[in-house]
């Protein structure tokens, strides 16, 4: 108890008389109230312009419609981003509309609306619970969504090879390897000799 009363002295904290610091809070700048409140006649707005409307901004990196700094700049060396694989996540929250023992793949996804656009392949997150076992066809399982499926009964599986058409590319066929033929020795041609008239 009196270690309590030292520190309540020592601070003079309590409830009732908790204030914010000083320059926490501040006066909100009122725009458009007159010459007399101290912001002048344009409100600190300027004249005109787009910047003077409500509601008129620019988008950051805008520079009056020059040729801006980012597209000025040289642009080198190796950048990892071209090679970015995309991956379309699926919660096991958002598979609890598919029929108990069901496949889950990216046809099934598509018509159930919860994919869409180009993509590498899916990933299955654990967010959510699983009520019953599907038969999941992906090419990601986070590890808390694959205790969830093996647990509701569900099991993992490799995706099937896509049919050429649907947004895959066909892997190019193998050219027949030509045989190399022995080397045939030639054999050594007489050699014409030119006879002079005499």
């Amino acid at each position: 108890m009196k270690s309590e009363a030292k520190k309540e002295k020592a601070t003079g904290l309590r409830l009732h008389n908790l204030r914010s610091r000083p320059g926490a809070r501040h006066r909100v700048k009122r725009l458009g109230c007159g010459e007399s409140s101290g912001h002048g006649k344009t409100s600190g707005k300027g004249h005109k312009g787009q910047k003077a409307r409500s509601g008129g901004s620019l988008r950051l990196g805008f520079e009056g419609g020059q040729m801006p700094l980012i597209r000025r700049l040289p642009k080198r060396g190796f950048n990892n981003a071209a090679f970015h694989k995309r991956y379309a996540i699926v919660n096991l929250s958002e598979l609890a509309d598919f029929k108990s023992g069901s496949v889950v793949n990216e046809e099934s996804l598509r018509a159930a609306k919860l994919v869409r656009g180009n993509f590498h392949g899916i990933k299955i997150l654990g967010d959510g619970e699983l009520k019953h076992g599907l038969t999941i066809q992906a090419e990601k399982v986070s590890a808390s969504a694959r205790e969830k499926i093996e647990r509701a009964g569900g099991t993992i599986a490799a995706p099937e090879a896509k049919a050429p058409g649907n947004g895959a590319t066909e892997a190019p066929a193998e050219k027949p390897k030509r045989e190399r033929k022995s080397p045939v020795s030639r054999k050594a041609k007489p050699k014409k000799t030119k006879v002079g008239k005499k």
